[in-house]
């Protein structure tokens, strides 16, 4: 309770406090002098999580999650037989896991245990804990910098992808396997790895907001996703976790993207960038490039160093191109800082410990200081006034360019490896193979 549920917290603020800082630092005119972020950081654990977390956690402590600091109970079984039954202080923590976007379970099933989401409410509540603040985060961004279009814009852009998302894992989850043709109900779908009283339609949805918020609760198995959901699932945390994504951190990812996005439609109409009336250079093109290479890195080169070395085969638990997909999961669950995983994976080695936690600092700190640093050197600059020839960063001509420089540039990247796994496994599965 002091160790975890504190860095819950803290984690949380400080992205709020990040995001709050790139917002003044995109709407100042002309900062010189560095503000402090203690006060941001103070007023996101005051103001907003620790309320909210305390009400959750009431809510669902009522709902039957334990609250106490007892240890275990011991239960006698249909048998006879004697069962200790893990508790603790397990509605605070879930509270707070979700709300943050932090993820971390008390039980090893996370949110599929029954303890720690025992009814449909906190299955519904813990899912809008996930959205709530990153999704909030975009209307609070374009108050912050005097356009409320502006946030509308990013909404608009991350339900869009959201909602798609959904779409193609729901649709490759009911499909089911065709390898159990005769074997199960066609209409039961892929029905492996989830819980009953869930179903696909709340299995999914779960695990498509876990994967593109930075959060990693599950409540079903993601290693028992059928190959085109997990690819989804796997696509939502390398894009970077900013279809809505972490709390303050979801928000800066996709501002990268509209500075490359505003930068790229500069060069199609002739014209110097600019966001926000502000003139994008080539300090801040070259910091956001930068930082769009902190995925691949943490994915595809730590990832092809575990291969290499021999690590990675020996913790897989299946061949072929699943097993690839395990391995490239577990490192871009890490890079992402989510925490899901294709748990087939044995990641508990000394290899894996090491280079994943690696990852998560690199993913975690790598997308921190550089966004911080284009607010910095943006706030320094005198805003322009718009012109006729000025490109506008609102409406739905800039969601569908943002929408496509994000697939382009962020999922191409990753495309190769994700038709080595995934879609290499999707295609053996249609034909009858299996690993």
């Amino acid at each position: 309770m002091a160790g975890l549920t504190t860095q819950n917290f803290l984690s949380a603020a400080t992205g709020m406090a990040v995001a709050a800082a790139v917002a003044r630092g995109l709407a100042a005119r002309q900062v010189t002098a560095a503000a402090t972020a203690m006060p941001d950081l103070t007023r996101s654990v005051i103001y907003i999580l620790l309320p909210v977390s305390l009400v959750l956690a009431l809510v669902f402590a009522a709902q039957g999650m334990p609250q106490t600091l007892t240890a275990n109970v011991t239960a006698t079984t249909l048998e006879g037989q004697p069962q200790n039954i893990a508790m603790g202080p397990v509605a605070s923590q879930i509270a707070i896991k979700q709300l943050g976007t932090n993820g971390g379970g008390y039980f090893n099933v996370n949110s599929a245990h029954p303890f720690e989401n025992p009814t449909p409410l906190t299955n519904f509540l813990s899912m809008l804990a996930i959205l709530a603040i990153p999704a909030a985060f975009c209307f609070a961004y374009g108050r912050m910098v005097g356009d409320r279009r502006q946030g509308v814009v990013l909404f608009a852009a991350m339900g869009l992808m959201l909602v798609a998302a959904f779409a193609v894992m729901y649709a490759a989850e009911r499909a089911g396997n065709p390898v159990h043709a005769g074997l199960v109900d066609p209409a039961a779908g892929n029905m492996e790895g989830k819980e009953v009283r869930f179903g696909i339609g709340n299995s999914v949805l779960w695990a498509t907001a876990t994967t593109a918020a930075s959060n990693g609760s599950v409540n079903a198995m993601h290693d028992s996703l059928t190959p085109l959901g997990g690819l989804v699932a796997m696509l939502n945390i390398q894009l970077g976790e900013i279809v809505y994504g972490g709390v303050g951190v979801g928000l800066t990812g996709m501002l990268l993207f509209v500075i490359l996005t505003v930068f790229l439609a500069g060069l199609m109409v002739g014209r110097t960038p600019e966001y926000l009336g502000k003139k994008l250079e080539a300090r801040e093109i070259k910091l956001a490039a930068l930082t769009l290479l902190i995925m691949p890195i943490g994915v595809l080169v730590f990832g092809a160093i575990a291969i290499a070395s021999g690590n990675a085969q020996s913790s897989v638990q299946d061949a072929g191109p699943h097993g690839l997909s395990e391995v490239i999961y577990a490192y871009s669950s890490a890079t992402g800082n989510n925490g899901s995983a294709f748990a087939g994976f044995n990641a508990n080695t000394a290899w894996h410990n090491v280079w994943l936690g690696i990852a998560m600092l690199f993913g975690r700190f790598g997308y921190i200081l550089p966004i911080l640093a284009i607010a910095g050197s943006l706030a320094a600059k005198i805003p322009a006034r718009e012109s006729a020839g000025t490109f506008p960063t609102h409406g739905r001509l800039f969601v569908g360019l943002l929408i496509a420089t994000i697939l382009i540039v962020g999922a191409l990247t990753f495309l190769p490896v994700l038709a080595l796994g995934p879609i290499a496994e999707h295609v053996s599965t249609m034909a009858g193979q299996t690993y």
